[in-house]
C-alpha cells in the first residue's frame, strides 16, 4: 500500500492548489502497470525531499473531474503545482534518476 496521500476531486483544491508547498500530483489508475512501477519511485523521492515538496496521488478512475480539468489523457502523469498553477508535467514511467532529473528544479 502506498504511503503517499490520496487526493480526490473533493479535496484537490485544498490539498494541492491551496498548498504552501510545491506539490507533485501522480495521476494514476489501479490497472496501470507503469503507474504501479512509478509509485514506489515517487514515494522515495517524497521521503528524500519532504522538506521541499509534497507528493500526492490522484486515481483518475475515481476522480474524473480533476483528471479532465488537467487534460490527463495518458498515465502515469505527474504534474508539479506551485501556487495553484501547473509548472511542470512529466508523462510516462521513468527510472528514478530520469525522474529526479526532470524534477531537479524542485528538489534543489
Amino acid at each position: 500500500m502506498s504511503s503517499l496521500k490520496e487526493v480526490t476531486d473533493a479535496n484537490f483544491e485544498q490539498e494541492v492548489l491551496s498548498s504552501g508547498k510545491t506539490v507533485i500530483v501522480d495521476f494514476w489508475a489501479e490497472w496501470c502497470g507503469p503507474c504501479r512501477r512509478v509509485g514506489p519511485i515517487l514515494e522515495q523521492i517524497a521521503v528524500e525531499n519532504s522538506d521541499k515538496i509534497e507528493v500526492v496521488k490522484l486515481n483518475v478512475d475515481d476522480n474524473p473531474q480533476t483528471a479532465a480539468k488537467y487534460h490527463i489523457t495518458s498515465i502515469p502523469a505527474m504534474k508539479v503545482y506551485q501556487g495553484g498553477e501547473v509548472v511542470k508535467s512529466v508523462i510516462g514511467a521513468k527510472p528514478k534518476p530520469a525522474l529526479e532529473s526532470e524534477l531537479a528544479a524542485f528538489l534543489a
